[in-house]
């Protein structure tokens, strides 16, 4: 039998992957320090203010619009405003989430073979889903200031002589993630303009992702939506309840678009039918999303308390160690500078068997001697697996 070439992965465990499979069915304990489901991290949700908009009347009703009901939509629009960008509902798309968003948008921009530009360090997610869309993925670095403190600001930056050598006739879209996933960087304002003016030049398309803006670790921050620019460049912002609201199980993403009137204008009907030929998102879902949007600062809250907690809880246990942290400004994940080898193994393997789980930093692009860890753990799992780390 012969599959498509798109899904000819690797299918075979990692090394931790099988050692963690292991020890579990050997009824050993797993300090879990990558645990990234908010919905399993110990948050306090009010089922009756999160469930009860799923039961009005408007569920019941299908009304087949591609972007999405208007008033879902326009519920979009106002999480914009409150981040100082006015963003037309007739500029929303809604979709089931960012990974489908990011498939319509490789879609509406790019043929089999075409190239999008990604960072490195980044999520490994892109890799699969630019496969099963026929395309190619080009990465630019992120250069890290070897200077910087865990404190310091913008201690990330885009090296753009790369990401100008990486550009060729086939390139169609540079992918930002605002702030990025592992390591926690904001786009600063030069970055963006140069972004923008790159991708005006060679006639190519932004796609940012901004799906942890609204945590960043400095409690008097507030981070700037790509949405709130008005920049030369045909520009999709891409965020949703999964990290918005904390509601990943509810399934609902969205694309905001803005740029130049005559690219809208070629792009939107485009994307328009792209999101009709699937119309994926559900209407309760449409329908609780104004009430769900409204009430996101109870949960947000709770997220970034608690990442503020866990943050000062692993600069206090590296203190005096082998291993270090660095600089992040937002987001819900902290990369690590360890020792690449515990007694000639991998760093994540020795801390496995102690019996703390962490993510290799490789799993993301990041060199050798890195390790990354979920700042939403529960405290009491982060403060025994923390203990755990082999770095003393």
């Amino acid at each position: 039998m012969r599959f498509s070439t798109r899904t000819a992965w690797e299918l075979e465990e990692n090394a931790l992957t099988a050692r963690l499979r292991e020890r579990r069915a050997r009824g050993e304990e797993v300090l879990d320090l990558t645990a990234s489901n908010p919905t399993a991290c110990g948050f306090v949700y009010e089922p009756e203010a999160l469930l009860s908009p799923l039961a009005v009347p408007a569920a019941l009703e299908y009304e087949p619009q591609p972007f999405g009901l208007e008033r879902a939509r326009a519920a979009v629009a106002q999480y914009y405003r409150d981040h100082g960008a006015d963003v037309p509902v007739e500029r929303i798309c809604l979709t089931t989430s960012t990974s489908e968003a990011y498939s319509y948008l490789f879609r509406l921009l790019c043929d089999p073979g075409d190239e999008v530009l990604i960072a490195r360090p980044s999520y490994p997610l892109f890799d699969f889903i630019a496969r099963l869309d026929s395309i190619v993925l080009r990465e630019y670095p992120l250069l890290y200031d070897p200077g910087a403190s865990a404190a310091s600001a913008h201690a990330w930056t885009i090296d753009f002589d790369a990401l100008r050598r990486a550009i060729n006739e086939r390139t169609r879209a540079i992918v930002v993630v605002h702030p990025n996933n592992p390591t926690g960087n904001y786009a600063s304002e030069g970055e963006r303009e140069e972004l923008e003016a790159i991708c005006a030049k060679h006639g190519l398309a932004l796609i940012i992702d901004e799906v942890f803006l609204d945590y960043p670790i400095d409690s008097n921050a507030s981070p700037k939506s790509f949405a709130a620019a008005s920049g030369p460049a045909l520009c999709f912002v891409l965020s949703g309840l999964s990290k918005v609201c904390a509601l990943p199980q509810m399934k609902l993403s969205w694309i905001a678009a803005r740029g130049p009137a005559d690219a809208l204008s070629d792009a939107l009907p485009r994307l328009e039918i792209i999101a009709d030929t699937f119309l994926s998102v559900n209407a309760p879902t449409q329908a609780a999303l104004p009430r769900w949007l409204s009430g996101r600062d109870g949960l947000q809250s709770q997220i970034r308390d608690r990442v503020r907690r866990n943050l000062a809880a692993l600069d206090a246990r590296l203190q005096g160690t082998h291993a270090d942290r660095l600089a992040l400004e937002g987001g819900w994940t902290a990369v690590m500078r360890i020792p690449r080898e515990i007694a000639g193994q991998p760093f994540a393997e020795a801390a496995l068997d102690r019996g703390a789980l962490v993510q290799p930093g490789e799993f993301y692009g990041l060199p050798e001697g890195r390790a990354v860890v979920s700042l939403l753990s529960l405290p009491e799992v982060w403060d025994r697996g923390l203990e755990l780390l082999p770095i003393d």
